[in-house]
């Protein structure tokens, strides 16, 4: 049976993309490491958050439409996503979200303590203490390495069909099932982050996609041989799945699980520093070899963002 060592990268649908790069970059501090396209869709953005390196487990990417319509978040559908920061940092994360009025709640679920909050597009965030991981070195708007989010903690999936989802994590993706409590089944990984995932056991509604919703998670493939190993392998357990797709800082398959949230498994290699130097990274839009000739035109399409000190 093949394992993955965890979450690549979750991907997202926001609103405006400067008040996405003000809380991500600004509020959470996490690095700006990509401003690039949407590849299916070049009038849109796709923005690249992580450490200081965008090392697979630490990357959330957004797709973000001004002034479009409001997603649900519901089945079929990534609920909500977790970071994680090193132990005895919680503290630090409530005043920040205090100082930013941000509501939050404390909650609790398998002996650990979270913050539970939304970003300004409604996405469920949450951050959790663990002592795994490595301390992720970017420093930005006061948010330093010794509290900085080192990554993801994982995930909650909403499944419209659990049992379905709880068989493929546990029988195809190799996750090994270490507990439940109350309506939550938890998986954990072999990698030191992005490595536990919640499951839903009971229906929370049919999602609708917009605004404020995940679009998709990514699971992570060693390199290309690794990812075509995937593909043959779980077409032949009765999903359909994706030809490769180059998406430059990696290669990505994609499938539909049988409670609807849509799946892919994106390849480790290359990285964001592919076209950019490592301390440059995110502070000019890159595109596609194939978009270059239209760079001046999509230039005037997007909204102008940039990453700024948080006030």
């Amino acid at each position: 049976m093949k394992k993955t060592s965890g979450i690549h990268h979750i991907t997202a649908i926001v609103g405006h993309p400067q008040e996405n790069v003000d809380f991500y970059a600004g509020v959470l501090g996490l690095r700006l490491v990509k401003q690039t396209v949407n590849f299916d869709d070049p009038g849109t953005y796709h923005l690249y958050f992580g450490d200081e390196g965008g090392k697979p487990g630490t990357i959330i990417t957004f797709f973000p439409w001004a002034d479009a319509y409001k997603g649900k978040i519901g089945d079929g559908q990534v609920g909500v996503t977790s970071y994680v920061v090193p132990t005895g940092a919680i503290g630090f994360w409530t005043q920040r979200l205090e100082a930013f009025n941000i509501s939050y709640n404390k909650t609790e679920r398998f002996g650990e303590q979270y913050l539970t909050f939304d970003d300004p597009h409604g996405l469920h965030l949450e951050i959790v203490e663990r002592e795994e991981g490595a301390l992720n070195t970017w420093t930005f708007g006061g948010v330093t390495p010794d509290v900085a989010i080192k990554g993801f903690g994982g995930a909650t999936l909403y499944s419209s069909q659990p049992s379905k989802t709880a068989k493929l994590l546990e029988e195809i993706m190799g996750f090994e099932r270490i507990g439940e409590e109350g309506d939550l089944i938890r998986f954990r990984s072999s990698a030191a982050i992005g490595n536990i995932i919640d499951l839903k056991t009971e229906p929370q509604g049919r999602g609708q996609m917009g605004v404020g919703t995940v679009h998709h998670i990514a699971w992570r493939a060693k390199d290309d041989e690794d990812q075509l190993e995937w593909q043959q392998y779980v077409a032949e357990k009765g999903y359909h799945v994706t030809p490769v797709q180059d998406r430059n800082y990696f290669n990505a398959i994609y499938f539909r699980e049988f409670g609807e949230i849509l799946f892919e498994i994106a390849t480790d290699p290359p990285g964001f520093a592919i076209d950019e130097p490592l301390e440059k990274m995110g502070e000019q839009l890159m595109l596609p070899t194939q978009y270059e000739q239209y760079r001046e035109q999509l230039e005037q399409r997007l909204i102008p963002i940039e990453v700024r000190e948080p006030s």
